[in-house]
């Protein structure tokens, strides 16, 4: 399998950065995978699960939103906040959701959709890092 550059940069680090074979992206438009080779593509990513395959190795990695860029030269994802999964604190997380779900009461029209549709990202990236903890 041919490999490709990827590069995962936060504000605070740089998460990743190296070639792989395969990235899984949360899209904002759905998840999508990236090969070498793929089309050129901007895309907004919601909040949830990246994974990085490189030979047999697979990371997960949190990203909660950002932008990825695929160009001839590789990937590039700029997320607002990128976490390993084996580093996320489980219990500061079901923190975060719970002050999430005592601020939707406060909020209407849009910004109460949004508010929903954050908490519905977190809840899953709860899920999966639990459902993942426990294997």
């Amino acid at each position: 399998m041919s490999t490709f550059h990827f590069d995962l940069v936060s504000p605070e680090m740089v998460a990743f950065s190296g070639d792989v074979d395969q990235v899984d992206i949360p899209g904002a438009e759905g998840d999508f995978g990236v090969l070498a080779g793929h089309a050129p593509v901007v895309a907004v990513i919601r909040p949830g699960i990246l994974t990085v395959t490189a030979g047999a190795n697979k990371q997960k990695i949190v990203v909660l939103g950002g932008i990825a860029e695929v160009s001839d030269k590789g990937l590039t994802v700029l997320a607002d906040v990128a976490t390993p999964a084996p580093d996320v604190d489980l219990q500061d997380f079901a923190a975060t959701i719970q002050t999430m779900e005592q601020q939707i009461p406060g909020k209407v029209g849009d910004e109460l959709d949004r508010a929903i549709e954050r908490l519905d990202h977190f809840k899953s990236i709860q899920h999966e890092l639990n459902t993942t903890a426990m294997h």
